[in-house]
């Protein structure tokens, strides 16, 4: 008699090993379900930062060299002018000048003694 009063009680004991197994099965398939979610979010990110990252240095590359392209112009642009042309010797400016005063001389504009002395005022310099 004692067999068929533990039978019912060994069968539930039974069923809710069952039940807690299966529970405990299925917990752990939806735990490993949510880590691999998990995983590949983190993937996806990690895939969008380096996208990003790339874009942000191809920014960055393109910047630097249209700030380059636009240095170069501007020295371009603004060259220093060229130098100046060399002063003509003096020796010949100084001869064209005695040749005026001499022609004024002769049209009768400078007495002798004015043209003896702008002739001396060019020579001391």
């Amino acid at each position: 008699m004692l067999r068929r009063r533990g039978a019912p009680l060994v069968r539930a004991a039974a069923t809710t090993a069952v039940i807690a197994g299966t529970a405990g099965a299925v917990r752990h398939h939806q735990d490993q379900k949510y880590a691999q979610q998990d995983w590949e979010k983190q993937q996806m990110y990690a895939q969008q930062d380096a996208a990003a990252q790339q874009q942000a240095q191809a920014a960055q590359q393109q910047a630097y060299q249209q700030g380059l392209a636009d240095a170069q112009a501007q020295a371009q642009q603004y060259a220093p002018p060229p130098p100046a042309p060399a002063a003509p010797p003096a020796g010949a400016d100084l001869t064209a000048q005695l040749q005026q005063l001499a022609q004024l001389r002769n049209a009768g504009v400078l007495t002798d003694e004015e043209f003896a002395a702008a002739k001396q005022k060019l020579l001391a310099g």
